[in-house]
């Protein structure tokens, strides 16, 4: 798995002030939990690009003003106007501890069902693995060049030694469909959601209309 060091800053002050000054000085606070105790520290936002605006899966070799640590990234809040990076945790790694990532999905080749007219689906680009640190890999790579109309790639059909795969074993990963049915199946999909957005409206508005309660909660104060 690939490996990027990252140095950061142990922060000694954790309260909400010190948060928002970090963050303005254009810092990411983050913290690391797995091991012995609870480290929380901060390093500015380019630091993080290399491991956050990217599909690959590292193990980030932290320096704590001066101690090394082995983690990987586990969590990530994003501002939701900005897209800001506004906090990352951190899991502390050990090659004799399993741990949970979302690897990639690669696909090598050009499918027979493409080539006849198909189209392409690809499920899942990345599929939930649970394994030691050092068995994990980059990414799945998946070969479809004999996927015909029809066909398609299963969960049970991947072998990785030493990986568990955290999904049912007849998920689909990748298949190849006909034209018409790739189509038919995206209009399911829009309609299914439209219907779910009209029925949650019409909800909300009952609610609204038909519960004093849900009146009484608005006028409130909100919690900090």
């Amino acid at each position: 798995m690939k490996t990027l060091a990252i140095s950061v800053k142990e922060r000694k002050n954790v309260g909400k002030t010190n948060t928002r000054a970090l963050r303005n000085q254009g810092n990411v606070p983050c913290v690391l939990y797995g091991g012995e105790k609870q480290v929380t520290f901060y390093a500015h936002e380019n630091d993080f690009r290399k491991i956050v605006y990217t599909p690959d899966v590292f193990i980030v070799e932290l320096n704590v003003d001066g101690a090394k640590t082995r983690a990987i990234m586990q969590d990530i809040q994003f501002h939701p106007v900005t897209d800001k990076i506004l906090h990352i945790d951190f899991l502390e790694v050990f090659d004799n501890k399993p741990i949970t990532v979302s690897i990639p999905v690669i696909l090598n080749g050009i499918a027979i069902g493409v080539k006849d007219g198909g189209n392409l689906m690809l499920r899942r680009s990345k599929i939930i693995t649970k394994g030691l640190i050092n068995n994990l890999p980059d990414a799945i790579e998946l070969n479809i060049e004999h996927l015909k109309i029809g066909m398609f790639t299963y969960i049970k059909d991947v072998n990785i030694e030493g990986c568990e795969f955290l999904a049912p074993s007849n998920s689909v990963i990748v298949g190849v469909k006909t034209a018409r049915a790739a189509i038919e199946e995206l209009v399911e999909e829009e309609e299914g959601g439209a219907e779910g957005e009209e029925g949650a409206e019409g909800e909300a508005a009952t609610t609204d209309g038909g519960s004093e309660a849900s009146k009484a909660e608005e006028g409130a104060p909100k919690p900090e």
